[in-house]
């Protein structure tokens, strides 16, 4: 639904399937494993207002809504259509891929179609009307059984992207809320961090060139306890 950095579009099938009937995403961002999952009692937060507002609108909007915005073309901006103010920070995800706050200007990567992907949010529209979806922190959260999908800003990376990055994150202090969760808890990172005991999962080869191990920490046993797989996009 929304271009975000750190967005697990390739990688939401890799992860565990979720135990329990509701999903909760602390760290929401674009929600890519919850999308996978549509169907269930899913709650998502997220402490960036930007990403927040921008799920509020497509909850609430029609697919009328979304195939009418500009089909932006390269060369083109987002100021050079007249929108409302959430529209130009949803526009803005889409002109540029992965990432952290909106843009006004295309992108250069090969694969950026604002048509295509207006057409596919539309067409989806329908799975996110149910969800429930807050402004705040992860410490806000009530434990509750569920399946917690945890996707924080990674320990190593990004820090210029995020408006709310690994800068103002206590991983000792989220490690311990991480492990304390009642029901299935699956968190997000890279071999590189050391604040769980992260297990490899999948090679992730990025648009830049660079590739990272994407890795996984979970309280129940998963398929990366022993087995690391390769994945290329």
């Amino acid at each position: 639904m929304i271009p975000y950095f750190g967005s697990k579009s390739n990688l939401a099938g890799k992860y565990p399937p979720p135990k329990h009937s509701k999903i909760i995403e602390p760290f929401a961002g674009s929600a890519r494993y919850s999308l996978k999952y549509y169907n269930r009692d899913i709650l998502l937060i997220d402490k960036y207002p930007v990403i927040i507002e921008i799920w509020h609108y497509l909850q609430n909007a029609s697919e009328n809504d979304i195939l009418g915005l500009p089909k932006i073309q390269k060369g083109q901006k987002v100021s050079d259509f007249t929108l409302s103010d959430i529209e130009v920070k949803f526009m803005g995800f889409l002109v540029q891929a992965s990432q952290g706050q909106p843009r006004n200007s295309t992108g250069t990567l090969n694969g950026i179609d604002v048509e295509r992907d207006l057409k596919r949010i539309a067409k989806n529209l329908f799975k996110i009307k149910h969800w429930v979806i807050k402004e705040g922190s992860y410490e806000d959260l009530e434990n509750e059984e569920a399946t917690w999908f945890i996707d924080p800003p990674y320990q190593y990376g990004g820090e210029h992207q995020y408006k709310f990055g690994n800068k103002q994150i206590d991983f000792v202090k989220l490690a311990e809320w991480c492990k304390n969760r009642k029901g299935q808890s699956i968190v997000c990172e890279t071999t590189k961090a050391d604040w769980l005991d992260f297990k490899p999962m999948v090679k992730n080869f990025g648009s830049n060139c660079t590739n990272t191990t994407e890795a996984i920490w979970s309280n129940h046993q998963t398929n990366y306890d022993a087995v690391q797989q390769s994945l290329q996009f």
